[in-house]
C-alpha cells in the first residue's frame, strides 16, 4: 500500500473511522488523501448555512494538517439528500480521483450506517473501484463511524463485521484524539457516542480484541494480492 484514499461522506467521518490508521500509515511513509464528499449547505440550506460548512471545513483542514494528510479534496454533493442524487456522478468523480492519484487502497464508510449518505458513498466507491483491467485499487476496507454505524440497520446484511484490525501505538491513538479535538463543532458530551470518551472506549475494546492497547476495526470488502 502506497497511495491511500479515505472517503468521508461528511467531514470528521474520516477521523472517527480511520484517524489512528491515517496517523500510522503516514508515519510509515504512505501517502494519504482524504475526500470529503458532501456540502450540506447545498443539500439543505435551511438547516446548514455556508458559514457552518466553512467552520467544519476549517476544522478539517487543521485536523488533517495535524496528521500530515497530503491533500484533502472537497466535493459539493448535496447532503443530507445524497440518495436522491444521481449516483453515477458521485462514482465518476471518485473514479477520476482514483486515477489521478493512482490510489491502491480505499477506506470507505460502512454500507449499513444509519445515515443514508454513507450507504450512497459506499456504493459509489464500489462502482468507482470496479476490479476491471487496469484498476489501481487493490484493497477496499469499510470503517465504522461512531454515531452512525452502531445506530445502523439491525439486519444481517447491514451489520458491521470487523474482519481487519489495524493496531495503533499510544502515539497513533493520541494523534487520532488530537485530530478529533479539532472538530469542536461536532463533538458531544459522553455518553453520546460522538464524544472523545466513546472514541477512547471503542479504540480500547478493538485493541483488546486482538491483544493490543488500541486498534481500529474494518470490514474487508476486497483485497487483491498480485
Amino acid at each position: 500500500m502506497k497511495n491511500l484514499l479515505v472517503v468521508a461522506p461528511h467531514a470528521d467521518d474520516e477521523i472517527l473511522g480511520c484517524g489512528g490508521t491515517i496517523a500510522k500509515y503516514i508515519e510509515a511513509g504512505k501517502q494519504v488523501f482524504v475526500a470529503v464528499m458532501t456540502n450540506a449547505s447545498v443539500g439543505a440550506p435551511e438547516l446548514f448555512d455556508t458559514e457552518a460548512i466553512n467552520v467544519i471545513r476549517t476544522e478539517a483542514k487543521r485536523s488533517h494538517a495535524l496528521l500530515g494528510v497530503i491533500e484533502t479534496i472537497y466535493y459539493d454533493f448535496p447532503a443530507p439528500q445524497l440518495e436522491q442524487y444521481p449516483q453515477y456522478k458521485i462514482a465518476s468523480a471518485l473514479n477520476q480521483l482514483i486515477r489521478e492519484k493512482n490510489i491502491d487502497t480505499l477506506f470507505i464508510p460502512h454500507k449499513g450506517d444509519l445515515h443514508l449518505d454513507h450507504g450512497v458513498v459506499y456504493n459509489a466507491c464500489l462502482v468507482a473501484a470496479r476490479p476491471v483491467p487496469g484498476q489501481s485499487v487493490k484493497n477496499i476496507f469499510a470503517y465504522e463511524t461512531l454515531s452512525e454505524t452502531e445506530w445502523g440497520h439491525p439486519s444481517p446484511d447491514a451489520v458491521f463485521i470487523p474482519r481487519k484490525f489495524i493496531t495503533l501505538s499510544e502515539q497513533n491513538f493520541a494523534q487520532k484524539i488530537a485530530a478529533m479535538e479539532c472538530f469542536s463543532s461536532q463533538l458531544k458530551e459522553f455518553p453520546h457516542t460522538r464524544s472523545l470518551k466513546a472514541i477512547e472506549h471503542l479504540g480500547a475494546i478493538r485493541g483488546a480484541t486482538v491483544g493490543a492497547l488500541y486498534a481500529e476495526a474494518f470490514d474487508i470488502i476486497r483485497s487483491i494480492d498480485d
